[in-house]
């Protein structure tokens, strides 16, 4: 599925430490047959909202300073849990395109490169001096070309991404999409293995 390509996010950054917050709570199992555009009302529902439906106000994305925050930094183990890409789409429809934090749940960090967010995973020292510095309402840029993060008084860090997961993003382009891409190269490469291997490409059907 193709999304907006990734280069570089600017803006505030919003603060969701609390641990283990998994796919569930960013979006609930019972919101899942819904549209893509319309998960956006239930994003981290229980959270986000109080019992009688009005805004909780000790929630971060709440506080006007930073609805709609591009930037999410999080707790540990973030987006742990069931293995659904409903959840990365949830947090598109909030505006985010980056999460900044310690550790992830494997699968839901493979679902943001395949839908257009960035994930950065620092050290946690690296991270405490970030999350002061957003909390201070110091403006954050995560720039993908040379995986770094600075804020505005010119404090820079590094972080790694997949070479894969990189071509991705900044391609706006999914796996599938990816290889649809090479499709030439693709055939090339069947022609040329048709020659070299040809007992691999006459295997009886069903084999």
């Amino acid at each position: 599925m193709s999304f907006e390509p990734f280069v570089r996010v600017d803006g505030t950054a919003a603060a969701l430490l609390q641990a283990n917050i998994d796919t569930d709570v960013i979006i609930r199992v019972d919101h899942l047959l819904k549209a893509r555009s319309e998960l956006e009302p239930f994003a981290f529902e229980a959270l986000r909202f109080l019992a009688n439906g009005t805004e909780n106000p000790n929630f971060v994305l709440n506080d006007p300073k930073f609805h709609g925050s591009p930037i999410l930094l999080t707790g540990s183990n973030f987006g742990c849990g069931s293995s659904r890409e409903p959840a990365v789409w949830a947090l598109v429809g909030l505006g985010v395109r980056c999460l900044i934090g310690t550790t992830f749940g494997d699968i839901f960090l493979a679902n943001c490169a395949q839908n257009g967010v960035l994930v950065a995973c620092l050290a946690p020292v690296d991270f405490a001096e970030i999350e002061a510095a957003a909390r201070n309402g110091e403006r954050v840029s995560v720039d993908l070309p040379s995986q770094t993060i600075l804020v505005e008084n010119d404090r820079t860090w590094s972080f790694e991404v997949l070479p894969a997961a990189k071509e991705s993003l900044m391609q706006g382009l999914d796996d599938i999409e990816l290889a649809v891409a090479d499709a030439a190269l693709i055939g090339l490469w069947q022609e040329q293995d048709r020659i070299d291997r040809p007992w691999i490409w006459d295997l009886p059907a069903g084999v």
